[in-house]
């Protein structure tokens, strides 16, 4: 089942993701909450819309904007809609 982990925790778990571009889309529900806090940090993507970070904090250190959403992603990448994935040094497995 792929996992997300930082700084030596869990941080998201699912054998539910969505492959887009190398990239595992995690559903929402599948992250620990508690591991994340909004960012103000948006960019756009083409195909894909507007996308929203999340800064990832574990036992007092924080990767900014290491998770991205689209909260409204265009037609052609309906299937992330409600999924996130990440970057900068997150590691899935």
């Amino acid at each position: 089942m792929p996992k997300a982990t930082w700084n030596g925790s869990v941080i998201a778990e699912s054998d539910k993701t969505v492959v887009v571009e190398g990239n595992h889309y995690f559903p929402a529900d599948a992250l620990k909450m508690e591991f994340f806090k909004p960012s103000k940090l948006t960019s756009v993507c083409g195909w894909k819309g507007t996308a929203s970070y999340y800064t990832v904090s574990v036992s007092g250190k924080e990767n900014a904007d290491a998770a991205w959403y689209y909260p409204t992603p265009k037609d052609a990448a309906k299937e992330i809609a409600g999924h996130v994935a990440f970057w900068k040094g997150v590691s899935v497995s």
